[in-house]
C-alpha cells in the first residue's frame, strides 16, 4: 500500500514509488531520492518537522512539506527461519 513519506514512522524501510509534484523531483533525485531507492526513516523531530532518512548511505533532512510529496510503499520484513 502506497503513502506519503510524512505519514512513516521511524525505523520503517520503505521504497520510493513516485513524486506528487515535478518542481521537487529534481531537487530530490539530486540528493538520491530516486524511484525505487530504498529509505529507512530515522528521526523525527520533536515538533514532527524536520525528518530525518537513510538514503543511499547518508542521512537527509526534509521538511514535512517534501515529504508530503514523496509516494512510498513500506517493505515487509520476512522472518528469517533457523533451519539446522
Amino acid at each position: 500500500m502506497e503513502r506519503r513519506l510524512s505519514e512513516v514512522e521511524v525505523g520503517k524501510k520503505v521504497v520510493i514509488k513516485s513524486f506528487e509534484k515535478d518542481d521537487i523531483f529534481l531537487k530530490l533525485m539530486e540528493m538520491g531520492c530516486v524511484p525505487g531507492e530504498t529509505i529507512i526513516v530515522d528521526q523525527i523531530a520533536p515538533l514532527g518537522d524536520p525528518i530525518s532518512i537513510m538514503v543511499a548511505g547518508y542521512n537527509l533532512s526534509l521538511r514535512l512539506n517534501e515529504a508530503r510529496n514523496i509516494w512510498v510503499e513500506e517493505l515487509i520484513v520476512e522472518p528469517t527461519s533457523n533451519s539446522n
